[in-house]
């Protein structure tokens, strides 16, 4: 191995000497090429020129040749004729100002990347990475002329291989966009989709993917026709902008060196050098590539190139051997960047030091069918290179790796003790279980129960006797002490007999259930916790609702008060183990007036009762004695905000009605509004300024005052017949005047069931008044 490390070693460094070599010949080339496109002069003279220039600035020909390259402007006082007319370098010349330094220092990074491609595919690879941002390139294409006249896709970047090989081959017809560039000599600007579709046969499936692309011919020296057209896909509609058309073409021109340099008919040709590592490689009987590093321009290594490849490497999509040469690493195997395999690359590159990975699976197609193995892989730097290696793990290796884990996430271990020799012997799980150090030894079977809490000794111990003695099975929880505290063992046994019928082995597991016992005693106790509690609750609401029943006793029939009939419904909530504090009251004043009242105190349970108590003989005493309804109001806000046993806040409506005159005066604390039905229509009354009770030190109420006629239905009722979370409260009221308007003068029950859901989170009151239509409305 260490022979075959040193051959493949020197042939590295061969080859790196020799790419170094053509990369700055490539360069050479490249400059003269960019010359020739801005002037339109022959090969000769473009390296004449890069000459003088050197010369003149007193550098180096190659500094030379990347600043031209960078910069792409023909200097002051060059002294050059102009290309000629009717070229496709005049044409882009024409098109082409000078570039602004952003746009000469983006296009001297593309250049110095364009150095180093090997082939048109690599060059459109290279084309979509380094483009300038602004110009939102998202697909690159190359089209070279063929000598019949059609196009050849020679290179592509950012389209699907189904789309590459539909347009792989493209006749010399009309109403080609490619084609029409090339013969005009001219870049095509395709920004209008609906009006390109009718001059053109737009590539894409569907075209609308890319709504706007260019066309932009590579030039070519002057006497020679251009063959290569660059297209630019972009999934931005809005149009190219100039500094985007300028650096577009300079990066066209900046392509005329590199395709100078390649054959387009042919794939690229394997150099002595690489053909001599990758038959080392071919003779190697495990799976192993060589990598090579590409960096971005700040430094980072952006990916790998695969140099060489045994047979026995497959990469995700099937390829193996010489077919994975030239692709990049995350093409090969895109599920590994970004995972531990991948740093541990970037690692042993960086520190020189090898990597050895976990084992893991990877999915792979081998023979056209896809399969999941277990790999283990490594990674040695090799000159400025990586050997990547893989294992793939027999089934006898997954086995034991499976066994592990198995051990591992049970938290459970296998030993075995033999009876006759007296060895005894743990797997490290179990080692671990009883905090025992692996140095000392395995414990013997009869020195086990010593090993448990004394209460626990005397079932352990009879268990391991009846085991060794009788043969039989165990199945026995005890505990021990370990360094975190108690812990809950358990150990499961059997006996292996010899031809007498007498035991001569045992092997078993010993688990531990420590997190799981702790479990169980915590859900004991929570359950515990939980039916105490619905005890304390059920009760509280058993006392509640007697409570609410004695205080807020429910008429079972209509109640007739000053010539009006009142429907009234109290419906609690359906969920929970709570009472809810809605309350009323509907009773005759001394002097023939009907007073109504209907609130709702926050929250439930005996302190909404007990609020709900104090409120409502409060207003009714209130009432009585004569206070007026705001000022009744008023006091009862003093009372909730002063009393010890308050329970925070609470809506309320008052309503008086007067039947001599039939006027209703009312007065409300944050309560929603009264609902009037008359001659089939609904609508609210308008509340006067009242703020909830409980709320505010000094809050303002006032009164309204409104005249009944005769067949007028009016409904007071409490906000859990209009609420349904999330929706807002004012859909609820407009769905309460549907209803009731739908009803009519049919019974309140009716109008209940189409207003109520099943579960509800809140109480339901309702005053239903109504007056008798045998008078004349006023």
């Amino acid at each position: 191995m260490a022979a075959l490390t040193r051959v493949v070693a020197r042939q590295r460094a061969e080859m790196d000497r020799l790419q170094d070599l053509a990369a700055t010949s490539a360069v050479l080339e490249r400059a003269k090429g960019a010359v020739m496109a801005q002037t339109g002069c022959s090969p000769d003279a473009a390296q004449e020129e890069l000459q003088r220039r050197s010369k003149q600035a007193r550098r180096t020909l190659l500094e030379e040749c990347w600043i031209t390259l960078g910069s792409l402007g023909p200097p002051a006082g060059a002294g050059l004729e102009p290309p000629p007319e009717g070229s496709v370098a005049g044409a882009v010349a024409q098109e082409l100002p000078a570039l602004p330094e952003a746009g000469a220092a983006a296009l001297g990074r593309l250049g110095r990347a364009l150095a180093r491609v090997g082939g048109p595919q690599d060059l459109a690879r290279c084309l979509l990475d380094h483009l300038a941002p602004d110009t939102g390139a998202d697909a690159v294409l190359l089209f070279a002329r063929l000598p019949a006249g059609g196009l050849e896709l020679v290179g592509h970047a950012g389209i699907d291989e189904t789309l590459a090989g539909q347009w792989s081959r493209v006749p010399p017809l009309s109403g080609i966009a490619a084609l029409d560039a090339l013969d005009a000599g001219q870049a095509r600007w395709l920004e209008d989709l609906e009006a390109d579709r009718k001059r053109y046969l737009l590539i894409g499936n569907p075209p609308g993917r890319w709504p706007s692309r260019a066309w932009l011919p590579v030039p070519a020296p002057a006497g020679e026709r251009t063959g290569v057209v660059v297209g630019v896909f972009r999934r931005r509609a809005d149009p190219f902008g100039t500094e985007v058309r300028h650096h577009l073409l300079a990066a066209a021109r900046l392509c005329a060196g590199p395709l100078r340099m390649l054959d387009l008919r042919q794939e690229p040709l394997v150099g002595t050098e690489s053909e001599a590592v990758q038959t080392v490689f071919d003779r190697l009987p495990v799976a192993a590539v060589l990598l090579t590093p590409l960096r971005a321009d700040s430094g980072p290594v952006e990916d790998f190139r695969v140099d060489a490849a045994t047979g026995a490497t497959h990469d995700a999509a099937g390829r193996s051997g010489r077919h994975l040469v030239g692709l990049r690493f995350s093409e090969c195997w895109p599920d590994l960047t970004g995972e531990s395999l991948w740093q541990g690359c970037l690692n042993a590159l960086a520190s020189g030091q090898p990597y050895e990975s976990e084992p893991f699976a990877r999915q792979q197609v081998v023979a056209g069918v896809s399969e999941l193995s277990t790999y283990s892989a490594r990674a040695a730097r090799l000159g400025d290179g990586l050997v990547v290696s893989w294992i793939r793990h027999d089934p006898s290796d997954r086995q034991q790796q499976r066994l592990a884990d198995v051990q591992r996430l049970g938290n459970l271990g296998w030993a075995n003790w033999n009876l006759v020799t007296g060895e005894a012997s743990w797997s490290t799980q179990v080692f671990s279980i009883f905090d025992r150090d692996p140095a000392l030894g395995a414990v013997s079977l009869a020195r086990l129960p010593g090993l448990a809490l004394p209460e626990d000794r005397p079932v352990l111990t009879r268990a391991v006797g009846e085991l060794i003695r009788d043969g039989r099975p165990c199945d026995v929880p005890f505990r021990i002490v370990a360094h975190g505290g108690v812990r809950h063992l358990r150990a499961v046994a059997e006996a292996v007999a010899d031809d007498r019928g007498s035991p001569v082995e045992v092997h078993g597991f010993v688990q531990d259930l420590t997190a799981q016992r702790s479990a169980e005693l915590a859900l004991v106790a929570s359950e515990r916790a939980i039916l105490t509690q619905h005890g304390v609750l059920q009760a509280e609401r058993t006392v509640a609702a007697r409570l609410q029943d004695a205080l807020l006793p429910l008429p079972k029939q209509p109640v007739r008060l000053a010539g009006l009939r009142v429907d009234i419904a109290y419906v609690p909530a359906q969920s929970g183990l709570n009472v809810g504090g809605d309350w009323f009251s509907a009773i005759e004043l001394p002097d023939g007036d009907a007073l109504f009242v209907l609130g709702d105190v926050a929250g439930h349970g005996m302190d909404a009762v007990a609020a709900m108590a104090l409120l409502r003989f409060t207003a009714k005493g209130m009432i009585i004695t004569g206070s007026s309804l705001t000022g009744a109001l008023a006091r009862l806000n003093a009372l909730l905000l002063h009393s010890r046993d308050s329970h925070g806040s609470a809506t309320m409506v008052l309503a008086r009605y007067d039947p001599r005159e039939r006027r209703l005066v009312w007065a409300q604390a944050g309560h929603p509004p009264p609902l009037l039905l008359r001659d089939g229509e609904a609508r609210y009354l308008t509340r006067p300024h009242g703020m909830l009770l409980g709320a505010h030190e000094a809050p303002h109420y006032e009164e309204s005052e409104f005249r009944l006629r005769s067949g007028d239905r009016l409904l007071l009722y409490t906000d859990g017949l209009v609420e349904r979370p999330p929706e807002s409260i004012d859909r609820g009221l407009e769905r309460l005047a549907r209803a009731a308007t739908a009803a009519g003068p049919a019974p309140l029950e009716r109008l209940l069931d189409a207003m109520l859901e099943p579960e509800r989170r809140d109480d339901v009151c309702v005053l239903d008044i109504r007056v008798p239509g045998d008078g004349a409305a006023e």
